[in-house]
């Protein structure tokens, strides 16, 4: 999932898959770390290419299902929101009560408490120093925290400080003890997590360059999100696994390149490298990981059904709904974020597992996430409008329009709509359908698709793009998305139109050579004085008016010569005269 481009410009989360669908040609390499820090380069068949309606569900009835009458959400796995995870695997948790007596020693932070007992949610006589916590005679009764004492730690932040104010710091450290004295989290889970995050700071003072400088940005944002108050039970899991994999990688694995994705053994979960932000869950490319599986047959259904399994306890629970959150920074907006996109294929991937195994718990799952699908920001992921509705592929910018994230969340919502027979999913994507429908005309430039208004899609995006129009097409019969679809995959094989517009030019100064492109392409231009070459240059251009800058040229009339070369391949080349002076 590469983010890249120009500035200004928001990009969709990257085509590393979804629905099993991505718009690069062959399958990508994928590292893999393995133990004892060896890694392995694999293929991975399941990002790249595969049936746009997979066999299973084109056989589904594109018609008005039998509305389920019952609760569709259902009772919720206890396991999510509160264990560390390990290798995607949720821990049980233990009993909430316990008695410590004596020092406990975890990776530089020692912590010694005597004399605990945990009654309720009241702790007197607390002090915090660094990142050494030592705790006397506490007792906690009642829900009011008095008698907290806390002097500046390290500037790793391992610990609450307090401002030139005196006015207590919001860290990571400061936050579990406030979920573990209210009960949301028990005493182990505490112990376990501040265990691994003070195993990360002390593993930061033994790294140097790009391996330290990853994971402090990891133990940074984790800071900003606690300091935010969006450190919550929920995010533990998923927040605390990225520091695992984090502390994994740059202890033991090779440096990496941008946009590199990796795995670890054991877990079919897609991570992606974004250089300066470490490491970072990708769920849009996990559930894509997950939809490919299923697409490639059943011999590949269990580890669809275990991919799910790990990435469900990841799912971020808010007080209506779930979604998986991106845990960094991205194009201005802070963590955590979340993506219509994403959720839309995740509707996929249950709606897919329950047509595997005829687990109902599949479609109970897929329902969580629909009240977010349906609420407004900043609750929601998406904007109720006069036709219907828009899905949004960035929490943080829900003004962006992006019509391949946009058309992925109503093909999710299509399947589960119509294998589940949830009434709210139907009513959703018959909304969303209704925008989609209207919208999808004008990024049709009639030559070429485009990303946001303004925007092109490069040739990746445009197949994508074409692939989710074709699906709507078989799905709907809208002839709205089938003529549309015709055209974007005609302009996969149709050479650019480019037109000089320029005709005459002044011999006493530079100009600006003007010309009109269809798609973006590569542009070169010659200039030729008889049989001599004045002047030549090539560059990229978007689609529209554009212009070379041409040198002082000498007065006569030059014989025009170009080309352009699109995204796809495709030449044309056109001739004309110049008249200069």
């Amino acid at each position: 999932m590469a983010l890249a481009g120009g500035a200004g410009t928001a990009l969709a989360i990257p085509a590393s898959g979804a629905s099993g669908r991505t718009g690069r040609g062959s399958a990508a390499d994928v590292l893999v770390l393995g133990p004892g820090g060896r890694v392995r380069t694999v293929e991975d068949r399941f990002l790249s290419g595969v049936a746009l309606v997979p066999p299973a569900l084109a056989g589904v009835p594109a018609s008005t299902p039998t509305a389920f009458t019952g609760d569709l959400r259902g009772a919720r796995p206890t396991t999510r929101g509160s264990s560390p995870p390990t290798g995607g695997v949720t821990l049980t948790p233990p009993t909430t009560s316990t008695t410590t007596t004596g020092p406990t020693t975890t990776a530089g932070t020692t912590t010694t408490t005597t004399g605990t007992t945990t009654t309720g949610t009241t702790t007197t006589g607390t002090t915090t120093t660094g990142t050494t916590t030592t705790t006397t005679g506490t007792t906690t009764t009642g829900t009011t925290t008095t008698g907290t004492t806390t002097t500046p730690g390290s500037s790793s932040g391992g610990g609450s400080s307090k401002g030139s104010k005196g006015r207590a710091q919001v860290t990571v450290v400061s936050v579990l003890a406030q979920l573990a004295a209210r009960h949301e989290i028990t005493a182990a889970q505490h112990g376990q997590y501040l265990s691994e995050f003070d195993a990360a700071l002390a593993d930061e003072k033994h790294l140097s360059g790009t391996r330290r400088a990853e994971l402090v940005a990891i133990t940074e944002t984790m800071h900003t999100i606690a300091a935010s108050g969006q450190m919550t039970v929920s995010r533990l899991p998923a927040m605390f696994l990225t520091l695992q994999r984090n502390v994994q990688w740059w202890t033991r694995g090779p440096l990496l390149t941008a946009d590199q994705r990796v795995q670890f053994s054991g877990s079919q979960i897609v991570w992606e490298y974004y250089p300066d932000q470490g490491i970072q869950l990708q769920p849009l490319a996990s559930f894509g990981e997950a939809n490919g599986m299923y697409t490639a047959g059943k011999a590949d259904y269990p580890a669809m059904l275990a991919l799910l399994a790990q990435m469900l306890p990841l799912a971020a629970d808010q007080d209506h709904g779930i979604t998986w959150d991106y845990y960094f920074p991205f194009d201005g907006g802070q963590p955590p974020w979340s993506s219509a996109m994403t959720d839309g294929t995740a509707l996929e991937a249950f709606t897919r597992a329950y047509l595997a195994t005829g687990i109902h718990q599949y479609l109970v799952d897929g329902a969580e996430i629909l009240p977010l699908l349906r609420d407004a920001p900043p609750r929601g992921l998406s904007i109720p409008t006069p036709l219907g509705r828009r899905f949004i592929q960035y929490s943080f910018t829900p003004g962006t329009d992006i019509i391949n994230a946009f058309l992925q969340t109503v093909i999710g919502l299509y399947w589960f709509s119509h294998v589940s027979g949830n009434v709210l999913s139907m009513k959703l994507f018959e909304q969303g359908n209704a925008q989609a429908q209207a919208e999808l005309p004008s990024f049709n430039t009639g030559a070429w698709s485009l990303y946001q208004p303004g925007v092109e899609d490069d040739l990746s995006y445009h197949q994508l793009v074409t692939g989710f129009v074709q699906e709507l097409c078989t799905l709907t019969s809208a002839p709205v998305y089938c003529q549309t679809a015709t055209a974007f995959q005609a302009d996969l094989t149709t050479p650019p139109t480019v037109t000089p517009t320029s005709t005459r030019a002044p011999a006493r100064h530079g100009f600006a050579f003007d010309f009109q492109l269809s798609k973006a392409s590569r542009v070169g231009l010659v200039l030729l004085n008889g049989s001599q070459t004045a002047f030549s240059t090539s560059a990229s251009f978007g689609y529209g008016s554009n212009s070379f800058a041409i040198p002082k040229l000498p007065a006569g009339t030059y014989a025009v010569h170009m080309s352009a070369t699109d995204l796809a391949g495709n030449f044309t080349r056109v001739t004309g005269t110049l008249q200069v002076g």
